[in-house]
């Protein structure tokens, strides 16, 4: 707000001007007061200058509109129509988002990308709002570039120029990686000292096979061609690195390519690879036997030998808890409700070392009551549902996988008395609960650390947060079905979803993990101001304790009744530190 002086033939008038927005979008000034002609103010300058009089009264307005406490004076008419194609709610969600992607220096490993190029669109502005959009109003490219002009940001570039950005960020992906954990590790220190490893798969909308997308074994059970992702996470939850393979690889081969590549890239040495059954090769396990590498690796009971299957079976002996010598014989673990109750909170354990394939390894067997009842529940809910399939006249029941409720069913053909026709009749097969029950509550990891069984079982119940990563991309994120057809695009469209979980799993540890992806996804998606007067805006969301939480850790505040552009300028300026 500044003075302004209008002289004429006949007086000299004072006002207060401020700067506004047209509806256009195109800067202009308004008058906010008239502070009087020099007659007037002669009348109550009490002997002052008429222009000291008025900077004065100027100075007064300004602290008052920096303090945001005059009023907005809102004059609406009820028959009026609202103005054609004038946007007025922004979101501001995606400034906490923002202000991450800034911390983690994605802005600068753009400018180093754009540095080796001839091109003159802005890739630190299409990457941000990919990232930004992907969270928040997740869709394919082309509808991205629209939904992101609900940010209050709004976009600057075409849709060519997001077609000519993703070749680019596909060229330089291992170049992003690497930089990102030095950064992230700058503003965070990382825990490379653990990192878990897990491999998924994403399906396609276009049938036709070539290049990474390949039919394969798909995790959805989906008739689609799938690209395998490998991904690694440090021992904090936050992930680390990526890599694509073609659907019809074994996902057992995936894991030791992206790990040279980050023990290179990222300058890696000692650290434990922990991993789920299925990627717990003979091969991977000798890989991270060597150079002072270690593995934890979930292990099938039902695959080891027979006499190592039987020891784990047995509940009658050589069972301990962690801290005492003391052996247990926990059979009445089973069905004795005092026993359960007393010891609910407990983790049993007993181990040996074992040499299979050339490789010596620590087999630890754990058993706990609320992994029982869990299996427990997740049987009996099958079971139910394998009633019900046989109350509803199956025709087919050909090898049923290994969770499909139609593997407790079995098939009796009986033949009518004095005729050849036969007639399915179909039951639950108790032998196959027996068998399985024999498995409740026990659970088993191999590995060649020499650590107390405590702090193995403690590194490995972490793996579940690498499972919610993939979860939140396929979820969240919505990340499939995959629509593009080249390997460039399909690369660049992972590496988008991969940078968005990296600043997304930031966001949460700033709220110290007290939420979950989808009510902070929510919260952000719903935090839209209102534009009012063409220079001030209105919250238009509820606020909350996660907003609160989200405006006291990030240090701004997009809460106040009304907002003043010069404020939300400030803001923008802070995010972009």
């Amino acid at each position: 707000m500044r003075l302004k002086i209008n002289k004429s033939k006949n007086a000299i008038n004072y006002y207060a001007i401020i700067d506004i927005k047209t509806k256009e979008g195109k800067r202009s000034t308004k008058v906010y007061k008239r502070l009087g002609n020099e007659q007037e103010i002669a009348k109550i300058s009490d002997g002052l200058p008429p222009i000291e009089w008025a900077q004065k009264q100027v100075a007064e307005l300004n602290k008052k509109y920096k303090e945001e406490t005059l009023p907005v004076i809102i004059r609406k008419d009820p028959s009026k129509i609202i103005d054609k194609n004038i946007q007025t709610s922004f979101n501001v969600g995606y400034l906490f988002l923002q202000d991450m992607y800034y911390k983690l220096k994605l802005d600068k490993i753009c400018n180093k990308i754009a540095e080796q190029y001839q091109f003159k669109f802005d890739l630190n502005e299409i990457l941000s709002k990919l990232i930004y959009s992907r969270v928040l109003f997740p869709a394919s490219k082309l509808k991205t570039l629209e939904l992101s002009k609900r940010l209050l940001e709004q976009p600057t570039f075409d849709y060519q120029h997001i077609e000519r950005a993703l070749p680019v960020l596909c060229d330089n992906i291992d170049f992003i990686q690497s930089e990102l954990y030095k950064n992230s590790n700058e503003y965070m220190e990382r825990n490379n000292k653990i990192l878990y490893y897990d491999c998924t798969n994403y399906y396609f909308e276009i049938e036709e096979e070539n290049g990474l997308k390949q039919y394969g074994k798909s995790k959805e059970n989906r008739p689609n061609p799938i690209v395998q992702m490998g991904l690694f996470m440090d021992g904090n939850g936050l992930p680390l690195a990526f890599d694509l393979t073609p659907g019809n690889t074994n996902e057992q081969t995936t894991l030791q390519p992206l790990e040279k590549k980050i023990i290179k890239d990222f300058e890696f040495s000692e650290f434990v690879v922990c991993t789920d059954a299925g990627l717990a090769s003979n091969a991977n396990r000798k890989f991270n036997n060597i150079n002072n590498r270690k593995f934890v690796t979930t292990q099938s009971i039902k695959k080891l030998k027979k006499h190592l299957k039987d020891e784990a079976l047995d509940l009658t002996k050589d069972w301990k808890l962690s801290g005492s010598s003391k052996t247990y014989n926990i059979s009445k673990l089973r069905t004795d409700e005092k026993l359960i109750e007393k010891y609910r909170d407990k983790t049993f354990y007993k181990e040996r070392w074992i040499k299979e394939g050339g490789l010596e390894q620590r087999l630890i067997i754990t058993y706990s009551v609320k992994y029982q009842e869990y299996q427990k529940n997740i049987r009996n809910n099958q079971i139910n549902r394998a009633k019900k399939i046989i109350a509803s006249n199956p025709n087919k029941l050909k090898n049923p996988k290994q969770n499909d409720p139609k593997r407790f069913i079995k098939t009796l053909n009986v033949t009518k008395h004095g005729e050849l026709a036969q007639k399915s009749i179909y039951a639950i097969n108790q032998s196959i609960i027996d068998e399985e029950t024999k498995y409740d509550g026990l659970y088993a990891v191999c590995t060649n650390l020499e650590d107390s069984v405590e702090d193995i079982i403690k590194v490995n119940h972490k793996r579940w947060e690498i499972e919610e990563s993939f979860r939140i991309m396929k979820t969240d994120f919505k990340s499939r079905p995959v629509f593009h057809s080249k390997n460039e695009m399909i690369k660049a469209h992972f590496l988008t979803c991969f940078l968005a979980l990296v600043v997304f799993r930031y966001v949460e540890k700033k709220l110290d993990e007290k939420y979950t992806a989808p009510e902070i996804i929510d919260t952000l998606r719903d935090m839209n101001l209102k534009l009012e007067n063409n220079d001030s805006y209105i919250p238009n969301y509820i606020r909350t304790d996660l907003t609160d939480a989200l405006h006291d850790r990030f240090g701004f505040r997009t809460d106040f009744e009304v907002i003043s552009e010069k404020n939300i300028k400030k803001i923008l300026k802070q995010t972009k530190k």
